[in-house]
């Protein structure tokens, strides 16, 4: 007789990790595999946090516990650096270090929510959002959003949405379309969660990779939102699995009781090596000029891949993605996926991992990786396209 699983277990999968899965396993290649999949930096991380990882490599302490919501040091640079970038007074203790910003969003999904409550996202937007919420018995409310009006999310259709959600997830920049949303944007919707009892989630995690706009954080318009972040994107350092949540007052004990009893502490060499990293003045020189190189990536990009891929998307305003309109190419966003890592040695992700309604007419490119690689992948895809026409 098999035993039952359960109906949270049947969850989609996270596209993009099966392309990684299949690029991987390629091997004896004519042609170097040029990797536009993931959001992975390929620059190294700080050296700040590199030499504190070679400095206490040896030190026992260092790989011991920590207190569950994150080291003393950590979260206490973590706040100063609320201030230095944001001008926003936040405290120590409102800080909760997690394993990865994904983790945050399950913490907070399972403290801030019962079972069936519904929460609002827009489409085309991060598919792991969506499948946490089923993972935790919660219910996505899809807000569609369109290349028309710049991907952007309005106050105006969140009056629309019925019912009211119990809780809405916001990004800026955003993953995959790039939209940074100004402050007035920003302010708007944060009043209306305020108005309406929507407990508000803003993931801030491409914070420092905004090209034309200043980055805003959430708390500076709301002190009820949960701010997520991560070292991952702009401090380059994805693999060390550091990421922070930033908590209301009332919710910093449920969430620590909850961290207690579900990972018990975040790596405590990677929250030495993060320490470091905001510690020194010389991280955010440093960091910049990678977010100035995605910014040549980008611009490359734009003008160099054939309009068939890049169809009448607006271009990102910041992260590390081109979201393609490949309704030119293809009215299958995996198969041309399919066709780009097996025949051209390019790995991207469908946007059908963004948006089940439209994503088949879509693809995510990373622009993270070297400028050799974005000019020898536009070199690849714009031969191809010409081959077709």
């Amino acid at each position: 007789m098999a035993l039952r699983t359960s109906s949270r277990s049947e969850l989609p999968s996270f596209m993009v990790m099966d392309v990684l899965e299949k690029a991987e396993r390629m091997t004896a290649l004519p042609k170097p595999l040029l990797r536009l999949e993931m959001g992975q930096p390929s620059s190294p991380p700080p050296k700040a946090a590199l030499d504190a990882l070679i400095k206490h490599t040896h030190d026992v302490s260092a790989h011991g516990y920590t207190l569950s919501r994150g080291t003393i040091e950590l979260t206490e640079a973590i706040a100063r650096h609320y201030k230095r970038w944001y001008d926003l007074d936040i405290k120590p203790e409102q800080v909760l270090v997690t394993v990865g910003s994904s983790l945050g969003f399950m913490m907070a999904f399972l403290t801030c929510f019962e079972a069936g409550d519904k929460i609002a996202m827009t489409s085309p937007g991060y598919s792991a959002y969506r499948n946490l919420m089923l993972s935790a018995s919660l219910e996505p409310m899809l807000i569609d959003i369109n290349a028309k009006d710049n991907w952007r999310l309005t106050v105006a259709s969140l009056e629309q949405l019925d019912p009211i959600p119990d809780g809405l997830i916001i990004a800026s920049p955003a993953n995959p379309t790039g939209v940074v949303m100004t402050s007035d944007e920003l302010a708007a919707i944060c009043k209306w969660c305020e108005a309406n009892g929507v407990r508000l989630i803003s993931d801030e995690i491409y914070h420092g990779i905004s090209f034309d706009k200043t980055d805003t954080c959430a708390m500076q318009y709301s002190s009820s939102v949960l701010v997520m972040n991560s070292f991952s994107k702009y401090f380059a350092m994805t693999g060390h699995r550091i990421g922070w949540v930033i908590a209301p007052d009332d919710l910093v004990d449920p969430l620590e009781r909850l961290a207690q009893n579900c990972f018990i502490s975040a790596n405590t060499l990677s929250q030495i090596a993060a320490t470091a990293a905001l510690d020194d003045p010389s991280t955010y020189q440093e960091m910049d000029s990678y977010v100035e190189r995605y910014r040549v990536n980008r611009d490359f990009l734009l003008d160099r891949l054939p309009k068939e891929l890049l169809g009448q998307f607006p271009y990102p305003e910041g992260g590390f993605y081109i979201y393609a309109d490949t309704s030119g190419l293809s009215n299958n966003s995996v198969e041309l996926t399919d066709i780009f890592l097996n025949e051209l040695y390019i790995a991207a992700t469908p946007g059908l991992d963004f948006d089940d309604a439209a994503g088949h007419l879509a693809m995510r490119l990373s622009f993270a990786g070297s400028t050799e690689d974005m000019a020898e992948a536009a070199n690849r895809l714009t031969q191809w396209v010409q081959s077709r026409r």
